[in-house]
């Protein structure tokens, strides 16, 4: 009986000792979590486009509540979030300069020549293994949707061949842009009026045997516009909007009409 009794005095002392590691050990290796990550991940758009650089919005919480982001690096999240976000961490949040994706080209079914007929899968990336895709031009938009299905806020659409952004929606996360296998989407300032619809690096004559609307870098835009902010470089004209003042004389000299006006439009409603 008393080597009994000794055995569960032995066994609950045991049980105490271990029950007093436990519990410094849960004290010393206990992982801290911030309960501003928590609260900025709730106020984050939670479409985890990366956009931002990483992977997701958790991870972008953590890396605001860190120090190691800034409080506005999501292009994605609204102005009462953003202000909310900055209360979190202690700081004045502003919004930076909106901007949106643009499709730089203008080679629709009816304007761009076809070197073959694409019956494959519905994949611009898959297509453009297939000698760069089924458009003669070396820059066309394949128009198969992979920059559509990449983005999170349904703000792409294929229009007659060619991708086309809906500028409301758009959240200029940049999947689109990381998706394009033809790298021919750009981000540009929100409210930039016109912009260049081709990307073609070809000679004028190279590239009016590819396309009816392509860029054939004839210089006129770059002469006529009074700031200078445009320049044909690499055969294609290009805008500078630091120095664009939205004036149309680009547009109005160009022989081929493929410098574009938004005019206050979504791209897909213009």
């Amino acid at each position: 009986m008393n080597n009994i009794l000794l055995a569960l005095v032995c066994f609950a002392v045991m049980s105490g000792i271990l029950g007093l590691i436990l519990a410094v050990a849960s004290k010393v290796f206990a992982v801290h979590t911030d309960e501003r990550v928590e609260k900025i991940t709730e106020l984050l758009p939670g479409a985890n486009c990366g956009g931002c650089g990483y992977s997701g919005c958790a991870a972008l919480a953590e890396a605001i509540a860190a120090g190691k982001a800034p409080v506005n690096a999501c292009n994605s999240v609204s102005a009462e979030n953003l202000e909310e976000i900055g209360k979190v961490m202690g700081v004045k949040a502003e919004m930076g300069e909106r901007y949106r994706a643009q499709v730089m080209c203008s080679g629709t079914h009816d304007l761009a020549k076809k070197k073959y007929v694409y019956e494959g899968i519905a994949d611009c990336a898959a297509a453009n293994k297939l000698a760069g895709g089924d458009k003669l031009c070396p820059n066309g938009c394949i128009g198969l949707g992979t920059c559509a299905a990449a983005c999170k806020f349904d703000a792409i659409r294929i229009i007659n061949g060619v991708a086309a952004v809906d500028y409301d929606k758009c959240k200029a996360c940049g999947a689109c842009v990381a998706a394009c296998p033809k790298r021919i989407i750009r981000l540009i300032p929100y409210n930039a009026k016109y912009w260049v619809g081709c990307c073609s690096t070809d000679k004028g004559p190279v590239t009016k045997s590819y396309c009816e609307a392509g860029c054939i870098g004839c210089k006129l835009c770059e002469k006529k516009c009074p700031v200078g902010a445009i320049a044909v470089t690499d055969f294609v004209a290009k805008i500078d909007y630091e120095k664009c003042t939205s004036c149309g004389a680009c547009a109005e000299a160009c022989p081929r009409k493929i410098i574009w006006s938004a005019d206050g439009k979504a791209e897909m409603e213009a």
